[in-house]
């Protein structure tokens, strides 16, 4: 497996995987616009030439601020997820972020627990954030 950054030639991959893991999808054409977004980065993590997942931000300044991480399910548990952390962890570090922080459903506790093995820590909720099922949001921060 292989990280790297997200180019045009990843879009479909994507564009699949929002529509697998997503009840509410980005659009191919919100991942086009997105990708040429100066302030948004994204990571795929390719294998035989195939989308594994992938993770996407928004930053402003010093601040990140995670759109989306997604894993196809025929690939979890493999380590996919950490290393597209591990991996725009890596950025925000190197480049003087100040914090990276995200939403995460309230029942994901797989995610959750994933993002604090990082150091995430919760900051907050927004309440019934998500819908179909409508659910809170919880808000986790990694401070560098």
């Amino acid at each position: 497996m292989k990280i790297e950054p997200m180019t045009a030639a990843h879009l479909d991959g994507v564009c699949a995987l929002e529509n697998a893991c997503f009840v509410h999808p980005w659009s191919l054409q919100s991942l086009q616009d997105e990708l040429q977004n100066p302030q948004s980065l994204f990571y795929v993590a390719i294998e035989d030439g195939e989308v594994l997942g992938y993770i996407g931000m928004s930053f402003v300044l010093d601040e990140g601020y995670i759109y989306n991480v997604a894993v196809d399910r025929r690939h979890r548990r493999r380590g996919v997820g950490s290393a597209l952390i591990r991996t725009l962890v890596t950025h925000c570090k190197k480049h003087g972020f100040a914090f990276l922080t995200l939403e995460v459903r309230e029942s994901n506790r797989a995610a959750r627990s994933l993002y604090e093995d990082f150091g995430f820590v919760k900051v907050g909720e927004r309440k019934s954030y998500y819908i179909e099922p409508t659910e809170n949001a919880v808000l986790m921060t990694l401070y560098f």
